[in-house]
């Protein structure tokens, strides 16, 4: 079978696949036909796809994080790929193919991930903000070893988040070293917390996600963490308007910088302009690596990256 990332243009190819998306959309011709706006993807990476001309049956048979083995040919469109199916069918079970074989996932083991977090939050030395980041953590206990960090940008498969999290912990114990006027408490507190409600924000089978949840809608992820830190302090009998529980909550409110990005307040405690970096940093070298990782090796140039300010990267012959 064809990898995505082995795929070039003019390929004509059958394969097993996962039908990551699916969206019916009709053509702009006289009279306006259906068709599929597809995302196909396996362990190795994702392309659109197009089915032309559904019939009502098609619009009754496939549905995304279904496995479909597919018949197609990779064409070029606005210089990137794009599937053409000719062909398509839903897997049976004498195709001897599960779903679990086109999952991607964190290269790093989900228990790993989360045993080193809890050994971080372990080694919080104020007890306080210890117990805050533990009681915000085990709302989300469950969904955090296969939650991915995102829907698309970052991180987006199976441990994503809590790769992330363990990612950034590893900058953040650097900088702490290198800047020894940063708060090692905060700053493990903050890099934990920034993006923990994200389980409840999106609804995700086997790290992909199929839409945000109606409190990930109204409210937010942001939001929803620092009503778990005021949550955990009352519950915890700790005073709201103590600088351990105003730390936490801005560090939540402002780790995303600007308010067009999400953000209602900018970062202005030394902390919360370390994480934002370190979340940023992250974010995007990930962007980098994954775009790479997931792009033919005869290809020179990556896809347009839409969180690098849609640029595309360029393979260094090195």
């Amino acid at each position: 079978m064809t990898l995505i990332k082995q795929m070039k243009s003019t390929d004509e190819f059958i394969g097993f696949y996962l039908l990551k998306e699916l969206e019916v959309k009709q053509t702009n011709n006289t009279p306006a036909k259906d068709y599929f706006d597809i995302v196909l993807c396996d362990s190795s990476g994702q392309l659109s796809a197009k089915l032309w001309e559904v019939s009502s049956t098609d619009k009754e048979t496939f549905f995304p994080m279904g496995l479909v083995k597919v018949q197609g040919l990779v064409q070029t469109y606005r210089e990137r790929l794009q599937i053409k199916i000719t062909k398509m069918r839903l897997a049976t079970v004498e195709d001897g193919v599960s779903l679990t074989d086109f999952i991607r996932s964190a290269p790093m083991n989900a228990e790993d991930l989360i045993h080193t977090i809890k050994r971080v939050i372990a080694s919080i030395g104020d007890q306080e903000i210890q117990t805050l980041v533990t009681y915000c953590v085990s709302k989300v206990e469950e969904k955090l070893a296969h939650y991915p960090a995102a829907k698309t940008h970052h991180h987006a498969y199976f441990a994503g988040l809590a790769y992330h999290m363990v990612r950034m912990l590893e900058i953040g114990e650097f900088l702490c070293k290198q800047r020894p006027f940063l708060s090692a408490d905060f700053i493990k507190a903050g890099i934990i917390l920034h993006d923990i409600a994200k389980p409840e924000e999106m609804i995700a089978e086997l790290g992909i996600v199929s839409d945000y949840s109606i409190k990930g809608k109204l409210i937010g992820h942001i939001s929803m963490a620092s009503n778990w830190i005021t949550e955990a302090a009352i519950r915890s009998n700790i005073d709201l308007e103590s600088e351990k529980v105003l730390g936490l909550q801005h560090l939540v409110l402002s780790h995303h910088n600007l308010g067009e990005w999400g953000s209602p307040v900018q970062p202005q405690t030394a902390e919360a302009v370390a994480l934002h970096h370190i979340d940023a940093m992250d974010a995007k070298l990930q962007m980098v690596e994954d775009a790479l990782l997931t792009t033919s090796e005869t290809e020179e140039w990556t896809p347009y990256i839409r969180g690098l300010e849609n640029k595309a990267i360029y393979r260094m012959k090195i």
